[in-house]
This record gives structure tokens, C-alpha cells and sequence, in this order.
């Protein structure tokens, strides 16, 4: 024993304690509870005790860069630490039947092996859970327990017809289960018959075929040829049945379990302490249970109230419609749906799905709940490709595609009699949407697009074959030119109303467009309209014009399709909000801009597309006026514009193709744009003489007059009465009196101070400005 401590004194000697050598007895190591995580370090053997002729590592030249005083270099591994043995350790044959016990307890007890247990037992689980609720449905079908629970639950709420209904469709289903009934008894003997019958009209079916082929061959032998036929064809379904029959039944009870284990997955419900974490994002079936129990977790006090006495009644069963699941349920009374859609989070909470992915909305009537429930991660499948990506014509007054519900159902954009909001935040695919409706419009040989993009924008540029009127750019050239083809739409708005008098009807048919007369559908895209109408000079003209185009051109089949990233008070006008039948709305980061896309009061009643994620719902919009319902989720199709995968520039060149084959060239290219040599000056004199009379107009009037007849002048645009009379005064001497504070100017007093000038001819007008380029305005 001295020998095996003298190393260790040694290493106390030398100031090296605390590194015993391998082999070494050491002191206990502190351990944790069994089971738990520890770092254990490893010491490598003291270099002093190494050979410095067999190992390299100790030779002084290899620790030359080392500092003498660094202290050594130890390893810590990870690993799980045992219970510590009894004082004074386990020997002699019980150690090791004790080590494997403490590894094996350790092997039973891991994270790994706790989770392959509960994944073992809960499947085991599925096989009863699934006979049971075969067990339950057998049971529902065969008897009246689902009519008396309807029935108790419509006598809990009061509804008589209700009730009635119940017991009239118990009574009927009485009748039939005794006729079953009855026929079941009766069916034996009718079975025997059956059978005598059968086999009497067989045998002398098979006998007279065999005296058929008796005379014909004159071969009495072949007499009994038939029926030995049948009766070797039935000797060879037999040995094949017999063949067969024994893997059948050896597989049989495998198939029942399979049955009953696939049953249990999807309706029996499993204690949560089976559930593991990586299993955490498995979907849940969506059955009456699930509804029920997420519609109880809302707290709705009529709803608590009324479960504990009957089950809730369904209208319409949870049953599978395209992409999820749909349900009607008749909520108790006093309790709405629109309470229910206010709480639509809590309510996709309990169904397990996000709250995008449930839709609730009110039915038939206030109080019935109509819900959908998407499958988890519906909204990852997208909506595919564009329908008309690669072949196919469109007519805008059918609509024009534009993407998917979550149900995976088509949805159309609505073009005729509309105009079109849609908004959203940066790259969630405002830009998207706007190019599938412009795509399935060029697409029409009958319509006419105008584009105005007032950025420096590549989204569009495809389009401007195609466009009657294309300007792309934020300079003041060119929103000064959109501004003005805003002016030339105005005018062509009460242009059409004139010709619907004409023609004598209320809109625009599909018949009028066709014969090429003026009133042929007319679609205008503003791309990132709060550019233009946030700018300070142009802005509050093109707001004005705006707004009476929606409000007008709608009958007059001109469809107006304005984009914009935050639709509030000061980046758009609330009169184009409130007058655009259809509404886009992308993710958006408020209730203030979600309500003006898609109408006051969206997001109170549960229409959100705040809740919308951006970047992971990219595409995904919530639309409204596109179908009979309040709103819906749709997944806009997308149109790559991309010079690598350029889609944009197939459409348009067979949309060219199709108005190439009618002989007639783009819609509304026929008309050159009215562009004139701006007017240097203009004479305020010379105006007010030709648009006053010959009485007294108050000064305050006089502006509009001027503006109305000269609507290209822009300085008219912005007079006001106060200004106006100090232009006359100081730059013309005329002095307006205020004679009842109404300031009235005498337009002869006007005439009078034209007669007086020394050379009427330095005062001509070079322009009357309808043409719509602004000249200058001359005081002198």
C-alpha cells in the first residue's frame, strides 16, 4: 500500500496535489441527484511523471511556445451520473448485476426513452378508443339517442318548431327501423325461396341449352355438356376460395385493427400526459367534441350554462369541405355569432389552428354560427398557377381570376359596375393582385387599360403594349401628367353619361361594349396612389378627381383600381375608401387602415387582416365584395415579372394577337392625348369678361366661374374671393365695393378698365387653357 501512495506524496511534495496519477485513488466526486446532467473533467497524466524519451510531447523543444505557468489543458465531457455506490462500494459478485441495473435504470428513465413510451402507449390507446367510437356511432345510428338530444337541446332553448321538427324526424326514423326490422325476420325464407327458385331455373336453363347443343351437333353426349361446365366453373371458385380463404383469415383480425387504430387517431380523444414535444404541432381532428369544447373555453356564460345541460345542436355536422373543415351549429339563445367571430383568436386557440386559418361567420340568422376550419398549414399550398398563364381569353364582365379560397375554390374578381381598393404593407403583394386583375382584363380584345404608376416602379412595364395611357415615374413631369389624364378620365365620365342617355340604358351591357361606340370597359390602375396624393402641390386636385370618378364611373364602365401601402385620412381620400365596392386588404399593421379597405366597423366584427403574418403571409389577402359573404382568405395567384422568368410578357403579346385577329388596333389608341405648347400668360381681364354676364356676381362666385370654364389654368384653381379683389386692385385699379359684405363685381367695370388700356393688343390671350396645359397668369 505504500507503494501505491508514494507517487501521490510525491505530487503534495511538489505543489502538484489535486493531479493524481492513473490508477490513483481520489477522493469521492460530488454528484447530483441520479439521473442528472454533471461535467466531468478529465486530467491528462502529469508531464513530470512522463518519459521524456517515449513521449514527444514532453521533449523541450515541442514546448518551446508553452508557458511554463499555463495551466493544464482539461477536456469536459457530458454525461449522465449515476447514484454513487454505499460507503465502502459493492464487491466480490454483486457488482455487477448492481452496475447493470443503474445503467438500465438510467436506459428507462432518459428523455428518449419516456417519449418512445408515450408514443407506444398512445397508439396501443388508438385500438379501444377507435372500437369505442365505432362502438358510440353504431349505437347513434341504430337508435333515437341523436334525435333526443337534438330534442332536449331545442326544449332547453325554447324553440318549439324546433322541437317539433325532432320529433316528426324520431317517428319517421321508428318507422323505418321496424320495417328493417321486419324485413330482416321475413328475409330467410324469402332468402330460401330465392335460392329453390334460382336453382330450378338454372338447372333447366343449363338442361335446355344442352338439348339445344345436342340437335345441333347431333351428339347426345353433349346433352349434359352445360351443366359440367357449370359445375367444373363452380369446382374452380371453390379451390380458389380455398386458396385463398386462409391468408383472408389470418389477416382479417390484422385489417379490424388497423380499422378500429385509424378511427381512434382520428376521433377518439387521448389524455394530454401522452402527448410529446415533438408532436406538438400534430393536427387534431375537428369534430362536434373540438367545436364544442373550443366554444365552451370562450367563457360566453349562455354557452357554459347550456352544455352542462345537452350537447349543442348541429345544424350541419363537422364534415370535410375542400381544404378543412365546415360546421353550422344553432348557438344557445341570447349568445350571436358576431360575439363568437370577436373572439375568433381564443377560438382557433381551441381548435389548435391559427387564428387565420378559422373563419366564423353568421348563418341564416343571428344566432346560428357558421364555421370553417382550414387544415393546418392550408395556407402553405398556395394558389397555384394562373388559370390564363398559357392559353384562354377573359371577359371582365364575368370577372377575372384572381386566386384561391382557403377551401381551395376559385375566386373572380368582380370588374363591371366596381372600382377597387387594395392596400397593404411593403412586398405582401399589393403589386401581385393588381397585375392578376390587369392580366385577365388585357386579355379581353374589348378593354381599354390605363396605368399610372407615379414611382420609379418595374412591376408594370410589361403592360405598356397593352395601355392606351401608361406613365411610370415620381418626377413632377410625370405626375403633372397623370394629374391631367386624371382630368381627361373626368371628362370622359360625363362624356359617357351622355351616350347611356343616348342609348337609353342604366349601364353598360356586354352588347353596347361590343359595337365599338365609346362605352367600351375602360380599367385604370393608381399604383402607389398616396405618392400622388400626399404630393403638395398636385394632391388636392388629384384627390378631387379621384373621388368623382369612383363615384361616377362606375354605371358608365369605367372601373377604377387604386393601390396604396396605408390607406389613412391624409394618404387617401375617405370618399374613394367608402365608395370602392371591392377591398384588398394584405397584412396591414392597424385597425385603422384594415377598416378602410374593407369597411367601417371590419375589424370589430372579426375581418382582420392585422392578424395576417408579414412575410410568411405574403399573398394572402382578406377580401370583400368579391362573393356573397362579408369577407374571405384568399390566396392571390402570382405573375412573376422577373426578366428570368418573365410570365407578364406571354399574356400581353397574345392579348395583342387577339385584338391583331378583330382588325382593329388597342383600345383607346385611337385617340392622340391633347398635348399643347403651354400658354406664357393669360388675361384675368379678358377672363372675367367672357365669363361674367351682365349683372353683378359676388367675388367670392367669381373664382369657380373661372376655374370651370379655364380648368387647365391651375392659379384659377386656387384663387379665392379675398385674392381675387386684391389682384384687381392692386394690379388693375379696380376697386370692388362691399356692398352688403357680398363684394359683388360689376362686369362692366371690367369692360371699362379693358376699354382703357393704351394697347389692347399686348393683353391677347394665347391660349383659352382647355386644352388642359396651364398658362401663366398676366396682371398688368
Amino acid at each position: 500500500m505504500s507503494n501505491v501512495h508514494e507517487p501521490h506524496e510525491l505530487a503534495r511534495a511538489t505543489g502538484q496535489a489535486g493531479r493524481p496519477e492513473y490508477g490513483t485513488p481520489t477522493p469521492a466526486p460530488q454528484v447530483g441527484p441520479a439521473g442528472e446532467l454533471a461535467s466531468v473533467q478529465w486530467w491528462p497524466a502529469a508531464e513530470d511523471d512522463a518519459d521524456p524519451d517515449t513521449d514527444p510531447d514532453n521533449d523541450p523543444d515541442n514546448r518551446a511556445d508553452t508557458a511554463p505557468d499555463a495551466p493544464a489543458v482539461r477536456e469536459v465531457l457530458e454525461g449522465r451520473v449515476l447514484p454513487p455506490f454505499p460507503a465502502g462500494g459493492v464487491s466480490g459478485p454483486m457488482s455487477g448485476a448492481v452496475s447493470g441495473v443503474r445503467v438500465v435504470r438510467a436506459i428507462i428513465t432518459s428523455d428518449r426513452s419516456v417519449s418512445a413510451s408515450k408514443v407506444l402507449a398512445r397508439h396501443v390507446l388508438y385500438v379501444p378508443g377507435g372500437a369505442l367510437s365505432l362502438t358510440k356511432r353504431l349505437w347513434e345510428a341504430g337508435t333515437t339517442s341523436r334525435h333526443q338530444r337534438m330534442m332536449r337541446s331545442a326544449e332547453l332553448s325554447g324553440n318549439a318548431e324546433l322541437l317539433s321538427e325532432w320529433e316528426t324526424r324520431a317517428e319517421a326514423f321508428r318507422n323505418a327501423r321496424h320495417r328493417r326490422t321486419m324485413d330482416w325476420i321475413a328475409a330467410p325464407f324469402v332468402l330460401a325461396k330465392g335460392l329453390i327458385v334460382g336453382t330450378f331455373s338454372l338447372f333447366f336453363f343449363l338442361l335446355g341449352l344442352g338439348i339445344l347443343l345436342a340437335c345441333a351437333r347431333r351428339d347426345a353426349g353433349a346433352l349434359l355438356g352445360p351443366i359440367v361446365a357449370f359445375l367444373a366453373v363452380v369446382n374452380v371458385l371453390a379451390i380458389v376460395v380455398t386458396v385463398a380463404w386462409t391468408p383472408l383469415v389470418v389477416a382479417f383480425p390484422w385489417i379490424v385493427v388497423a380499422a378500429l387504430w385509424n378511427e381512434g387517431r382520428r376521433r377518439s380523444p387521448m389524455p394530454s400526459w401522452l402527448a410529446t414535444a415533438s408532436e406538438a404541432d400534430v393536427d387534431v381532428a375537428i369534430d362536434e367534441r373540438t367545436i364544442a369544447q373550443a366554444l365552451l373555453a370562450l367563457r360566453i356564460p349562455q354557452i357554459t350554462a347550456a352544455l352542462k345541460v345537452a350537447p349543442l345542436q348541429f345544424i350541419t355536422p363537422a364534415r370535410r369541405d375542400g381544404r378543412g373543415t365546415h360546421a353550422v351549429v344553432r348557438l344557445p339563445a341570447g349568445v350571436t355569432a358576431e360575439q363568437v367571430a370577436t373572439k375568433r383568436a381564443q377560438l382557433a386557440g381551441g381548435l389548435y389552428r391559427q387564428a387565420k386559418e378559422v373563419w366564423p361567420t353568421t348563418g341564416a340568422e343571428a344566432g346560428i354560427l357558421d364555421l370553417w376550419a382550414a387544415d393546418k398549414g392550408a395556407l402553405a399550398d398556395g394558389a397555384g398557377e394562373y388559370p390564363l398563364l398559357s392559353e384562354g381569353k377573359c371577359d371582365v364582365f364575368k370577372g377575372v381570376p384572381f386566386g384561391k379560397t382557403l377551401r381551395g375554390e376559385p375566386v373572380v374578381a368582380p370588374i363591371m359596375e366596381r372600382n377597387t381598393i387594395g392596400g397593404g404593407m411593403p412586398g405582401q403583394g399589393k403589386s401581385s393582385a393588381a397585375r392578376d386583375v390587369f392580366a385577365g382584363a388585357a386579355l379581353d380584345p374589348t378593354a381599354e387599360l390605363r396605368i399610372w404608376v407615379p414611382d420609379a416602379n418595374f412591376d408594370f412595364e410589361a403592360f405598356k403594349p397593352r395601355c392606351s395611357r401608361y406613365v411610370m415615374g415620381a418626377e413632377d413631369e410625370k405626375l403633372e401628367q397623370i394629374v391631367q389624364d386624371l382630368r381627361d378620365l373626368h371628362s370622359e365620365v360625363q362624356a359617357r353619361g351622355e351616350l347611356l342617355v343616348k342609348y337609353q340604358v342604366p349601364s353598360v351591357t356586354r352588347e353596347l361594349a361590343s359595337k365599338d361606340v365609346g362605352l367600351h370597359p375602360l380599367l385604370c390602375l393608381l399604383e402607389e396612389a398616396h405618392v400622388l396624393i400626399q404630393h403638395p402641390d398636385l394632391g388636392k386636385e388629384a384627390s378631387r378627381l379621384l373621388v368623382d370618378i369612383v363615384r361616377l364611373g362606375r354605371k358608365r364602365g369605367i372601373h377604377l383600381f387604386v393601390s396604396t401601402q396605408a390607406p389613412t385620412k391624409d394618404s387617401m381620400p375617405r370618399d374613394v375608401t367608402r365608395n370602392c365596392s371591392n377591398g384588398i386588404a394584405f397584412a396591414v399593421g392597424d385597425h385603422v387602415a384594415n377598416d378602410a379597405l374593407l369597411g367601417q366597423g371590419a375589424f370589430r366584427a372579426g375581418h382582420r387582416a392585422t392578424e395576417l403574418i408579414p412575410g410568411t403571409d405574403r399573398g394572402t389577402a382578406v377580401v370583400k365584395g368579391f362573393s356573397g359573404q362579408r369577407s374571405e382568405i384568399v390566396q392571390v395567384y402570382f405573375i412573376d415579372v422577373d426578366k428570368d422568368n418573365d410570365q407578364i410578357t406571354p399574356i400581353i403579346e397574345r392579348a395583342m394577337k387577339a385584338i391583331a385577329d378583330r382588325g382593329r388596333a388597342v383600345p383607346g389608341t385611337g385617340r392622340t392625348r391633347p398635348i399643347a405648347a403651354a400658354p406664357a400668360v393669360r388675361d384675368l381681364l379678358a377672363d372675367l369678361d367672357q365669363v361674367l354676364g351682365a349683372d353683378p356676381v359676388p367675388a367670392a362666385d367669381v373664382p369657380a366661374l373661372l376655374a370651370r370654364a379655364f380648368p387647365g389654368w391651375r392659379p384659377y384653381r386656387e384663387l379665392n374671393g379675398k385674392s381675387l379683389r386684391a389682384i384687381l386692385a392692386n394690379q388693375h385699379g379696380i376697386k370692388v365695393p362691399s356692398t352688403g359684405n357680398r363684394y359683388p363685381l360689376d362686369p362692366a367695370t371690367v369692360r371699362d378698365a379693358i376699354a382703357r388700356r393704351p394697347d389692347p393688343g399686348t393683353a391677347g390671350r394665347s391660349g383659352d387653357g382647355e386644352d388642359g396645359e396651364p398658362p401663366a397668369l398676366l396682371a398688368s
